[in-house]
């Protein structure tokens, strides 16, 4: 798409000064803020760790999502693609990733307020305030904000910003395959024949697992996406088999939503659920990892179950265990998280997953997700922490209400106002970078 300059760009706010908000992620909720801070006329610059927009979620472009069109789009963004010629996608058709960035994320990135804002192939490893380490308090908060970036060309520099937007996601920073939390001891020696969520079976990574005996660990929509491709696969290519080894007596997120108003998503649950009654999926429920140990071509996979020591053989493990937040580029930040989740610690009541399901998340925005550590704010699918049940739709909202905080407008930022179906708008572990709850 040719870029196209709407208006003049965007100017330093009075209220923030003459630096520029510092947005980290080219996802969609990166792109939502800057469309936002743009309409705000805000200064910022995005850094994007991946060599294109949206690296993280091309990663699983395959994929694709449960919500429809009319729950993915911006209300911001979309104000900006109109006069530009941008056509609006069905509004009830279910995109795959890669669709989403093609028609909607690419477009929204070309647009020259944007465009000449990103920088790709830029990651953020570590944020701090100019002269102030966390332990220093006096002037804090007028000090602006360092981050240290490493560039394409391996350079290392520091820049600086008025306010920080962590928009970084959480899908490059999978959970451990151990049910202790650590990684399962003998991990090293094996860790080339353990793959990342949703891989590409049927596509790009399908001579991979194709005749061969896959694990799949994990009890949430993500691992029910790979067992779904495998099963077809199976039926495709001989001597494909599958297992799913789930900690839990029964993986209750998948299986369960039965009542889900996105209908995309039940039939997933549906789906996982007659493949493991007709045996072609091999369910091994109650099972905690503790150890892998390399066999054959193969691996063994060593735990215990129902109190007894174990061992399950794969040639394969596909890793679906969720997803945890990067704060070791936070250590010199002053946060207050959850020490379950890891959420900021006013969103994560409403949205630890051993309380809540997708559908009982309310909308929140600056209210619960303000820091000790003055305009700073973590969005989108990091702001979830562990919990598995970010919503798109809701991340877009968080990011309205925290340009609204940054643009001076206190009131409409504690407006926060969202309408979703009853069981909330999801892909399959988050939408922004893993797959949606």
């Amino acid at each position: 798409m040719t870029l196209i300059d709407l208006t003049a760009p965007a100017r330093p706010n009075a209220h923030l000064g003459a630096l520029p908000v510092a947005i980290i992620g080219a996802g969609p909720i990166g792109l939502a803020a800057a469309a936002h801070l743009h309409e705000r006329a805000i200064d910022f610059i995005i850094y994007e760790a991946g060599d294109t927009i949206a690296s993280s979620m091309a990663a699983w472009g395959h994929t694709r999502l449960f919500s429809p069109w009319e729950h993915l789009v911006d209300p911001a963004a979309r104000r900006l693609l109109l006069p530009a010629g941008w056509t609006p996608p069905d509004a009830s058709s279910l995109p795959t990733g890669s669709e989403l960035i093609a028609q909607y994320l690419a477009p929204l990135a070309a647009l020259h307020p944007i465009a000449a804002r990103i920088r790709t192939g830029t990651t953020v490893t570590a944020v701090s305030r100019q002269g102030m380490d966390r332990t220093r308090t006096l002037g804090r908060a007028s000090r602006p904000f360092v981050l240290r970036l490493a560039g394409p060309d391996g350079q290392v520099t520091d820049v600086q910003a008025a306010a920080v937007i962590d928009a970084s996601g959480t899908y490059l920073n999978p959970n451990s395959l151990g049910s202790s939390g650590l990684d399962p001891l003998g991990l090293a020696g094996v860790a080339h024949l353990v793959s990342h969520a949703l891989p590409d079976v049927l596509g790009a990574e399908r001579t991979r697992f194709a005749g061969r005996h896959t694990l799949v660990v994990g009890a949430g929509h993500s691992a029910a996406n790979t067992l779904i491709a495998l099963a077809q696969l199976r039926r495709e290519e001989p001597g494909t088999t599958l297992t799913w080894v789930i900690r839990n007596t029964e993986a209750v997120r998948v299986l369960g939503s039965a009542d889900d108003d996105l209908q995309a998503r039940a039939s997933i649950g549906a789906a996982v659920r007659r493949l493991a009654e007709d045996g072609v999926i091999n369910q091994v429920d109650g099972f905690e990892i503790i150890g892998l140990e390399r066999r054959g071509v193969g691996v063994d996979v060593v735990g215990t179950r129902h109190g007894a020591r174990e061992h399950v053989h794969a040639d394969l493990i596909v890793n679906a265990t969720g997803f945890r937040p990067n704060l070791d580029m936070l250590r010199e930040i002053r946060l207050s998280l959850d020490d379950i989740v890891e959420a900021p610690s006013a969103l994560a009541p409403l949205i630890d997953p051993n309380l809540h399901s997708c559908g009982t998340v309310p909308p929140h925005g600056v209210a619960e997700l303000t820091q000790p550590e003055r305009s700073f704010f973590i969005v989108g699918m990091k702001s979830y922490g562990r919990a598995p049940t970010f919503l798109l739709a809701t991340g877009y909202e968080q990011v309205r209400s925290i340009t609204d905080e940054l643009a001076g407008n206190h009131g409409a930022a504690r407006q926060v106002r969202l309408v979703l179906p009853a069981t909330g708008v999801c892909q399959t572990d988050a939408e922004d970078a893993s797959v949606c709850c």
